[in-house]
């Protein structure tokens, strides 16, 4: 489906394309870690948390690596895939979806750079203030600007700060081993307060496990771009497992600097709350400069990834013709412009929300479980040989998608009803780009199958309504 200017711009390497996946993963989320597994869970549940969503999350990355081989003539993955696995809307849904959440999620990267500035800067808040909106409009409005440069600018520059932003995590990591007192890492080995059960200590952190983990499908979604198709599988497997260690370091090692009740009250970013226990205020200072580093790394691969999975789709003709329009610079411009609008929109709805970072954090996850839902049940349906004339695949490849795709719907059930049904209130209204699509092409708006689809995310919007206007759920 690529075009001939497509073809002429993939030029990006495995070392870029591995850069995307770090640098979309490795963003506001790993600086929150200590705070959003202290207010769950102690070391028991946490590295039990980590050796779940780790086990899970490693079952995506090989399905999409088996995906980029198996289907190479797909781009934009997690669109493409649940649209070839499970019909139009569905697909549509799924790249509506993923991008939605990859806007909501640009929005936790501003609030949580105001929000750490606002340590010095009172007027700022908690990222959430006047103030703090109107910076941060300026910011994603000035991205905005660099990303129509051109794709591969930017890309390079994710890659230079990648690196940057790395560095301090690792220095962070170190120091607090050098710091860890064993008897506090001892006393937090259960975890302080009335924390429940270990089921429900894990379960509780399972939307913070997804959102850090959001990215490593980052090769995948750029794929159109890569000098080699086989390199999409390798950056996400060299990517997670980079990752995967970073994020569990930071974890464990902060249960040994402040007690359970200590870490669960702390502000964030609370990484920079525990280096400052360990080493002073220089500590808060170095992790707060590197958090400003890595979130921007990650808005700029999040921001690319997004216009790219809306271009892409719209090129399919399953969103409106004028999404699939592309700059001289092979930028995807009214994608981009889209996407940060939604950005936008999405900052001034944190005003009005009781914890500004977190709900951005959960809904996020949320919005994302779907997308990642379909491309595993796709993978699987793919592995048993039940996609049309395609032959099935080995059993480790069948055993592998079967497992990614128990663990996603799991993940649904550890989210909870309130995120479905705020994600559900997002997802209803997407329906008016789909029909803009339909009626472009001369088609009928909806199959009979596709009606039923529809009811269900209309249902579930309006319960999701009445249930924010009566105070059952809140933002």
């Amino acid at each position: 489906m690529a075009d001939t200017t497509a073809q002429t711009a993939q030029k990006v390497t495995l070392a870029t394309l591995t850069a995307m996946v770090v640098g979309s993963m490795v963003g506001a989320g790993v600086f929150s870690l200590p705070q959003r597994f202290g207010s769950e869970t102690g070391v028991a549940g946490a590295l039990v948390a980590w050796a779940v969503a780790g086990s899970g999350m490693l079952m995506l990355a090989f399905v999409f690596q088996s995906l980029a081989l198996r289907r190479p003539d797909l781009d934009a993955g997690v669109y493409a895939y649940a649209k070839a696995g499970f019909g139009e809307y569905l697909g549509f849904f799924s790249a509506f979806g993923y991008w939605a959440s990859a806007c909501v999620g640009n929005v936790t990267y501003w609030v949580l750079i105001m929000s750490t500035v606002g340590a010095i800067a009172p007027a700022l808040g908690d990222g959430d203030t006047v103030l703090a909106i109107v910076l941060s409009s300026v910011g994603l409005w000035t991205f905005y600007l660099l990303i129509r440069r051109g794709v591969q600018e930017a890309t390079a520059i994710n890659r230079i700060v990648t690196v940057a932003k790395v560095i301090p995590i690792i220095v962070f990591v170190i120091l607090a081993i050098f710091y860890l007192d064993p008897q506090v890492f001892a006393d937090n080995w259960r975890g302080g307060g009335d924390l429940g059960s270990l089921y429900d200590q894990v379960t509780g952190t399972m939307l913070a496990t997804v959102f850090v983990f959001l990215g490593v499908e980052g090769a995948s979604v750029y794929s159109r771009h890569a000098r080699r198709r086989e390199d999409v599988g390798r950056a996400t497997l060299l990517g997670f497992a980079m990752v995967l260690s970073i994020f569990a370091s930071v974890t464990i090692v902060s249960y040994g600097i402040l007690p359970n009740e200590e870490l669960a009250e702390l502000r964030q970013p609370s990484m920079a709350g525990v280096l400052e226990a360990a080493v002073g205020q220089w500590g808060e200072v170095f992790v707060s400069v590197g958090l400003i580093i890595s979130v921007l790394g990650a808005y700029l691969a999040w921001t690319l990834m997004a216009a790219e999975v809306l271009f892409v789709a719209a090129a399919d003709r399953d969103m409106p013709r004028f999404l699939g329009r592309k700059t001289g610079a092979d930028v995807p411009g009214p994608a981009l412009l889209l996407t940060t609008v939604l950005v936008q929109v999405m900052l001034v709805v944190t005003a009005f929300s009781e914890n500004a970072f977190n709900f951005a954090l959960n809904l996020t996850s949320a919005l994302t479980l779907i997308p990642f839902l379909l491309a595993a049940g796709y993978a699987a349906k793919l592995a048993l040989g039940r996609d049309g004339e395609r032959s099935g695949g080995p059993a480790r490849e069948i055993v592998v998608a079967l497992l990614a795709t128990l663990y996603t719907a799991f993940l649904l059930y550890a989210a909870g009803p309130k995120y479905l049904l705020v994600s559900f209130i997002v997802y209803a209204p997407a329906t008016v780009l789909f029909v803009m699509a339909r009626r472009e092409q001369g088609r009928r708006p909806f199959g009979p199958g596709e009606l039923l689809i529809l009811a269900v995310s209309i249902a579930g919007a309006v319960v999701g309504v009445v249930a924010l206007s009566l105070g059952w759920i809140s933002l």
